[in-house]
């Protein structure tokens, strides 16, 4: 099977859980850091579940699965030990033409989830086209040592640069060149070093007189999580 590579926007997208065990609660974790509007329908939820929907907008539904709970949403995620159940889950929604994720089930699935990197606004996805996951959770380890902090915070500062050029009619293609700029000369280092004067002064450098980082953004964007 060979997959479409796709980062997909579900902010405010109404999206259904199948399932509410340890598997549903992490589906769900995910779902609400992405903005989704989120609903749990089983007929039992664990304790981290019912902590989690206390704490955020998560309509839970105890009782079985329903066909019709489908009606309405953008996507759905089986998380069931239940095989039969999973399978209808999976049928359903291809009868909708509904996004479907069955949790360690590539073959009852249109979209796989893979393992995930997130450093701010930067997002690493690896995927082993389902034949794997713990290949796939073993590099999304030795990726996270690769890809430090400084990576979501140089994202934050590189934002800010891009609107302030844009501001003062820069031509955007002009901007790789002076991003690349600042990574060539090190920018990431300095960010993960807390050299703001360094990175002061390759901003004027390379950007001229006006750019700062105190203007750019506050020293808290640059303290590590």
């Amino acid at each position: 099977m060979r997959y479409y590579p796709i980062l997909l926007d579900i902010k405010n997208r109404d999206c259904l859980v199948v399932g509410g065990g340890s598997v549903g609660s992490r589906k769900v974790a995910t779902l609400l850091d992405c903005g989704a509007q989120v609903t749990v329908v089983s007929p039992q939820f664990s304790e981290t579940l019912r902590q989690i929907a206390a704490e955020h907008a998560v309509r839970l539904i105890e009782r079985r699965y329903e066909s019709g709970d489908l009606l309405g949403m953008f996507l759905v995620i089986g998380a069931t030990d239940d095989e039969q159940l999973n399978q209808r889950v999976s049928a359903d929604a291809s009868e909708h033409d509904m996004l479907c994720n069955i949790a360690d089930r590539p073959a009852a699935c249109n979209f796989i989830l893979p393992a995930i990197v997130n450093r701010g606004d930067l997002t690493i996805t690896v995927s082993t086209s389902g034949k794997s996951p713990a290949m796939a959770k073993r590099i999304r380890q030795h990726l996270s040592n690769q890809f430090g902090p400084e990576y979501g915070q140089c994202l934050v500062l590189m934002g800010k640069l891009r609107k302030a050029l844009l501001s003062q009619a820069h031509a955007p293609e002009a901007h790789k060149i002076l991003f690349e700029q600042l990574l060539g000369a090190g920018i990431l280092d300095m960010i993960r070093e807390q050299q703001i004067e360094a990175v002061d002064k390759l901003l004027q450098d390379v950007l001229g007189e006006g750019f700062s980082y105190s203007r750019l953004m506050s020293p808290e964007e640059f303290t590590h999580k």
